[in-house]
């Protein structure tokens, strides 16, 4: 199965570590990231969508991070 994760944080090195350590547990990068203005807190936001295929079949009690 393939599984998707929007990854989002803070425009901070908080966001290039969290990618890191997703792309070292296999994870791909899905197109292009996001940057944007989050008005409610007054901080700029990053966002990379990844992929991963893994064994298994998908149900919504899968726990994406774990993979």
């Amino acid at each position: 199965m393939k599984l998707y994760r929007f990854l989002s944080e803070d425009d901070t090195s908080a966001f290039c570590h969290k990618v890191t350590a997703a792309l070292n547990k296999g994870w791909e990068l899905y197109g292009a990231p996001t940057y944007a203005f989050d008005a409610a807190n007054g901080v700029m936001r990053c966002g990379q969508a990844v992929t991963k295929e893994v064994e298994g079949t998908y149900t919504p009690d899968t726990k994406l991070g774990e993979h």
